[in-house]
């Protein structure tokens, strides 16, 4: 079957090549790209090369060359519309059916290609007759050259209401087309359609292939608003759409830069400065789709918005909306400009160097979200300290990426400290929870004599793991350590309630802790039982899950087991983490209590103090919990219930 050309492309946008081919072949990156030993031909040194940026891989031995379609075909003996259909069920895009409603879609998107390509011929036709004398010489005004107006194709459509219908009506192209592809306007009066463009400046817009689908228009005189833009229509999304990026993009790979500005002048201006690399959203927010096209030309687009007030909200915007998408080697950074200078007139007044100062200074996304959340905010009062906690916490937590979103808690932590001057209460910061060692806005406070996290007991290997001959008793800890970690492992739906406060404890050795890690990950997969022993398997962890998953251990707490519920798991689990920690800061308060007599300076008698005073805290609730629980078990059944 015929695939249509936007969803061909859609799919080699959502399925990464290195990813793809990774499975198969050992890659390793190298700047921009990656290598590997060609899987085509035998050979001993890589010659294969994958370039996500550019979407091919190419084999210098052998001469191989393709895309993700043409690699699953090779390797997996695909015909073409069977790769399509293989690779589209991996990124979730339905693949388009042959129907007869859809091939007439199809055609009819083909036919208003040309009606757009039609439209742009005039338009740059009309730029240079007499009708489009003051808009060329406005756009020489701004300092543009012909060859960057016939790069980029401008043009000027004509005051007449009428023009455009009627020449391309010459060319058989219907009113409807002409509606379908943002031409026309028509009035809710019933009267005939008119030019949507009239006396403005016209700027085409390309899809990535560089096929004019949409347009964009600034006034020449006080007609507002002063920019307007194409409706969406079976050609354009706005929202999936950068005006240039087909220009830029080839650049942006080679560079690893990419620009974004506000305007198409600024992103004009950029590149006939020879900064071509620059791009620009269309009049909306910058997208969850634009980000992705930018990503994947650029680890770390520039946001080069203008300093006014627009301009800072529409930063804090793609701040916050680049945020929860950020990953290892995707970033945005943010170029600041000085007040009333927009890059065009930046360049115009001082030069390239210049505007090439600013986008060198960029600053990164991790202090431009800070600056949002600290900005103006009153810090005087242990109350609005805990809620600027929260509000950094709330927003850390939105981060997809477990391994950034850790980075960026202890970064915020570290600079929270330093703003409270509290460095001596450093830690991870974690949701709350009923109690975990916790501090104040919910960050768990690691003590003050080993800087451990509450939780970590020293010395203790866990059987099954490692030399026999090396292994040390399992006292009382170890032992709830292999009861915990067992409930876990077969009741793993106990995991989103404690995931977070069991990777507050830090294990007592670093294979244990890589174990606690891969449980904490695994939350995300939605993961059974079966599942979950099976992903700590293949990550390394048979041995150690053989010391865990014994019947020694059911015996001690038989709902850790795959015959206990949830509800015993969770029951089970909470009382080996209230007791990790008490333990665990029993050993603090001796640290602390030696170091006390040592040097009884007022600082060190009161980090003694607060650490009883929080062990207190947590006998109490202890305490409270059992005497619920007794008078639970007292009560009995109630007379009559089923």
């Amino acid at each position: 079957m015929a695939f249509p050309p936007s969803f061909l492309d859609e799919l080699r946008q959502r399925v990464s090549l290195s990813g793809l081919i990774g499975r198969r072949v050992r890659l390793t990156k190298r700047g921009r790209e990656h290598s590997g030993l060609c899987p085509f031909h035998n050979e001993k040194s890589p010659s294969f090369t994958v370039s996500d940026e550019k979407g091919f891989f190419h084999c210098f031995g052998c001469g191989a060359h393709g895309d993700a379609i043409g690699f699953a075909m090779r390797v997996e003996n695909l015909s073409f519309p069977e790769a399509v259909e293989r690779l589209a069920a991996e990124a979730g895009i339905e693949v388009p059916r042959a129907s007869p409603e859809e091939a007439q879609r199809y055609k009819a998107q083909a036919s208003l290609r040309d009606v757009t390509e039609a439209a742009c011929a005039w338009f740059e036709s009309r730029l240079r007759a007499p009708e489009g004398r003051a808009a060329l010489d406005y756009l020489r005004r701004r300092g543009l050259s012909d060859a960057t107006i016939q790069r980029f194709r401008l043009g000027y459509a004509p005051e007449s209401s009428e023009a455009i219908r009627r020449v391309l009506a010459a060319k058989n192209v219907t009113d409807e087309q002409m509606l379908q592809a943002g031409l026309l306007k028509k009035p809710d009066d019933g009267r005939a359609p008119y030019s949507f463009f009239r006396d403005r400046v016209v700027f085409p817009i390309a899809d990535r292939s560089g096929r004019v689908v949409a347009f964009g228009a600034r006034t020449l005189g006080d007609a507002q608003p002063k920019y307007i833009n194409s409706p969406d229509t079976p050609l354009f999304d706005k929202g999936r759409t950068l005006y240039a990026f087909s220009l830029a993009r080839v650049a942006a790979s080679d560079k690893g830069e990419i620009v974004v500005c506000e305007g198409y002048m600024d992103v004009i201006a950029l590149h006939q400065a020879g900064i071509v690399t620059a791009v620009a959203p269309l009049g909306t927010a910058l997208t969850e789709s634009q980000l992705e096209m930018l990503w994947r030309a650029a680890e770390e687009p520039i946001l080069c918005f203008d300093a006014d007030a627009a301009g800072q909200r529409a930063a804090a915007r793609a701040a916050l909306r680049a945020l929860p998408l950020a990953g290892p080697g995707r970033s945005v950074r943010f170029a600041e400009l000085v007040a009333g200078k927009a890059p065009d007139a930046l360049i115009r007044e001082k030069g390239v160097l210049a505007m090439r100062q600013v986008l060198d200074k960029a600053v990164a996304l991790v202090d431009v979200v800070w600056r949002l959340e600290t900005a103006g905010r009153p810090i005087d009062t242990p109350e609005r300290r805990a809620a600027l906690r929260r509000s950094i916490e709330a927003r850390v937590a939105g981060v997809a990426d477990r391994q950034v979103q850790e980075a960026y808690r202890l970064e915020f932590r570290k600079r929270l400290d330093q703003l409270f001057g509290e460095g001596r209460f450093t830690a991870r910061a974690v949701p709350a929870r009923p109690w975990s060692g916790q501090g104040p806005g919910g960050f768990v406070r690691r003590n003050w004599a080993s800087g451990r996290p509450f939780g970590q007991v020293p010395g203790h290997m866990l059987p099954g793991y490692g030399d026999a001959s090396r292994r040390t008793p399992l006292d009382a800890a170890g032992q709830r350590w292999r009861i915990l970690l067992a409930a876990l492992v077969n009741h793993p739906e106990v995991l989103d309630e404690l995931g977070e406060r069991l990777t507050s404890l830090h294990a007592p050795n670093e294979a244990l802790d890589k174990l606690v890690q891969q449980l904490h990950i695994a939350r995300s997969f939605d993961l059974d039982s079966n599942g979950l022993r099976g992903h700590l398997q293949v990550e390394g962890f048979a041995d150690l899950l053989a010391g865990v998953l014994t019947d020694e251990v059911y015996a001690m707490a038989r709902g850790a087991g795959p015959a206990g519920t949830a509800a015993d798991a969770r029951a089970i689990c909470l009382d080996a983490l209230d007791h990790l920690e008490r333990e665990s800061i029993d050993i603090e308060i001796e640290a602390l209590q030696a170091r006390a007599e040592a040097d009884p300076s007022e600082q060190n008698l009161l980090q003694l103090i607060n650490a009883r005073r929080l062990r207190i805290e947590m006998a109490a609730r202890a305490a409270e919990a059992e005497d619920e629980g007794m008078r639970a078990a007292a009560a009995g059944p109630i007379p009559g219930a089923s």
